[in-house]
């Protein structure tokens, strides 16, 4: 797959959107098609040596592995989203179990707030690939908004929380100053833990629409 020509762009671009660890993130915003059709300009940017059988992956403790805009970009529209799905479902269920279930305590609580959040941001991927430019049946985008790294997820929502509650105890109080503060924090957080995970993968694995 590391030669891409334009008769089976199309079928492995579909390959790799549900059988790749990359998982859907990277195809997510663009057609199949344009995905293969950008394959030169990511090789070219990237200086990616993949192009031949002979040529030797990058090292990932190289410098130039980690040099490439266009990944980076991509791995940060990517991580964004899932930070999205994430902090609503988390900041959501954190507010309401405090709300109406303290007596649950601040361990249970954090830990269903967590779950919260991985499962929004199952569901948000799952529209995404439903209503996107990929049109996937919802059964379909449902199992591949399943299928993404479920390390990315719980990094971000293990660093987003224990910023939180490093700063705050977990504690929602709308009204003080300090909680926003501290929630622009932990969010921040939650975006930068995974970012360099979901680089790699896109940028080690994505090879055949990359």
């Amino acid at each position: 797959m590391n030669q891409i020509t334009r008769t089976p762009c199309l079928r492995q671009a579909r390959f790799a959107i549900f059988y790749s660890p990359l998982g859907p993130r990277y195809f997510a915003n663009s057609l199949p098609a344009r995905a293969c059709q950008s394959n030169q300009e990511s090789k070219s940017n990237c200086q990616i040596t993949t192009s031949s059988p002979s040529a030797s992956p990058l090292s990932t403790f190289s410098r130039a592995f980690w040099a490439c805009r266009s990944t980076w970009r991509r791995a940060g529209i990517n991580t964004l989203r899932c930070l999205i799905g994430c902090t609503v479902g988390d900041f959501s269920a954190l507010w309401t179990l405090q709300s109406y279930y303290p007596e649950l305590g601040m361990n249970t609580i954090m830990l269903a707030s967590m779950a919260s959040g991985i499962t929004t941001s199952i569901i948000l991927e799952t529209i995404l690939l439903r209503r996107g430019a990929d049109q996937l049946s919802w059964i379909m985008a449902a199992r591949t908004a399943m299928g993404m790294s479920m390390v990315s997820m719980l990094a971000m929502e293990v660093a987003e929380n224990a910023v939180d509650y490093h700063l705050t105890g977990g504690v929602v109080a709308f009204e003080d100053p300090k909680f926003w503060a501290a929630a622009v924090l932990s969010i921040g957080a939650g975006y930068l833990a995974p970012l360099p995970y979901n680089y790699l993968r896109l940028r080690k694995y994505g090879k055949a629409c990359h």
